[in-house]
């Protein structure tokens, strides 16, 4: 039997470089048998000979195998082949575990969010309770009040959620939906069913259809609904009555500037907006408005801080100044009533002594007047009753009464009296 042959070089042993065969050894080099040397041999040897020959051939090419399969090459090749395959067995898995996770019934899901949205309408409903805290008045305040708290802070999203949803389709049936004909129009329908179905029974089968089906006792409302529908809604009347007034009278000075910028922008969109369009800029704003803060809290509390900070400064800023200018007016006051009392108080005195001196000037002007007067009744009556009797005075004894103005450019009342008629007579008697 031949030797083997030589082994085949694949060239480089590098991972990342394509595999590469060497020289192949010539067919002489190999020592296979050709059918000529077969023909020489006899019949025994013959037989031999062709088994050599494929037993030659098969480990030949079974050498080759083994080399290509061991080359690092191959087993590169075979690493990463099984890798991807591992690895598209991870995806499939992944898939099948998605598909079996998106084939869950449909029921099912629908079933717990069910659940979810009637617990959380049950807990808007228990939320209906008195709160601890009262009003300013120190009275308190309804249950409405920390129902619509609950509502409107999102404590149960799904109901507060579908709450919106409904005052929003409210807003749009009542724009675009005919509904007070619609039920005009089913009333007339029914009413006329009613009738003709009466009297088409009354006709033909001598009983009317719709007095067949009448109940035997018509339905009622019972006391108690009607007692505790009506509880509800003067609940619900005073729950607007106290808000307001807690707005109007500034409890909450943030509430009541919210309110006067709600109702100043309602005025003006009133001018441009129809009734519809201002009700529902309205529910967003007051479905939406918590949740937006809600969700941006620490954001919207430090800024209004800020805002806070830089209001107080001004104010005090504002404050500050306003007794500065407080305390320099009321200097300025007492120092200008000050200068008036003194000069009002150098007119008084003035006039004082004006008229002290007039005053002085008349007496006089009356004493010497009388003294003169005197002098001349005591020569005239030359009689006199006893040192101790009181003396006697007539008439012409007193000055007569002044019957006419005073003539102007007289001073004295000496000068007035002899200007005057009774003057010119008393100087003509004497």
């Amino acid at each position: 039997m031949s030797a083997p042959p030589e082994s085949i070089n694949l060239g480089n042993t590098q991972t990342d470089a394509p595999p590469q065969l060497g020289e192949i050894p010539h067919p002489s080099e190999m020592r296979i048998p050709t059918l000529s040397s077969t023909n020489g041999a006899s019949g025994v040897n013959g037989s031999t000979s062709m088994e050599d020959a494929k037993n030659a051939v098969y480990g030949n090419a079974q050498s080759a195998f083994n080399t290509v399969a061991n080359h690092p090459v191959t087993q590169n090749v075979k690493d990463t082949i099984s890798s991807g395959v591992v690895s598209d067995n991870g995806a499939s898995n992944q898939c099948q575990r998605k598909a079996n996770s998106l084939s869950r019934p449909v029921a099912e899901s629908v079933k717990d969010q069910h659940a979810k949205t009637t617990s959380e309408f049950s807990n808007l409903a228990n939320a209906r309770t008195t709160p601890g805290t009262k009003a300013a008045t120190g009275q308190p305040l309804t249950h409405y009040h920390s129902f619509f708290y609950n509502l409107l802070s999102w404590e149960n999203p799904r109901a507060t959620a579908i709450s919106f949803l409904a005052t929003v389709l409210f807003i749009f049936g009542a724009r675009y939906l005919p509904a007070l004909r619609w039920s005009f129009k089913i009333l007339w329908m029914t009413l006329g069913i009613a009738a003709s179905a009466e009297i088409a029974g009354k006709l033909v089968l001598n009983q009317g259809l719709a007095s067949s089906f009448r109940p035997r006792k018509y339905y009622t409302i019972p006391r108690e609904t009607l007692e505790s529908s009506l509880e509800d809604v003067e609940q619900l009347i005073n729950f607007f009555v106290i808000e307001f007034q807690r707005v109007l009278f500034a409890e909450n000075v943030l509430a009541t500037i919210a309110a006067f910028a709600a109702a100043l922008i309602s005025h003006g969109l009133i001018k441009l907006l129809p009734l519809w369009g201002l009700s529902l800029i309205a529910a967003s704003v007051i479905y939406l408005a918590p949740l937006i803060y809600i969700s941006n809290k620490e954001l919207i509390d430090h800024h209004i801080e800020n805002a806070s900070n830089i209001a107080n400064a001004q104010a005090k800023q504002v404050q500050d100044l306003a007794g500065h200018h407080t305390a320099r007016l009321t200097e300025t006051v007492k120092a200008q009533t000050s200068t008036y009392s003194a000069k009002a108080q150098e007119y008084m005195g003035a006039a004082k002594d004006r008229t002290s001196s007039a005053v002085g000037n008349a007496k006089q002007q009356v004493n010497q007047q009388v003294k003169s007067t005197g002098s001349n009744s005591t020569s005239n009556n030359p009689f006199k009753s006893g040192p101790d009797a009181p003396p006697s005075y007539s008439s012409s004894d007193f000055p007569h009464a002044p019957k006419q103005d005073p003539v102007p450019g007289v001073a004295s009342h000496q000068e007035q009296y002899e200007k005057s008629q009774f003057g010119g007579q008393a100087q003509t008697a004497l």
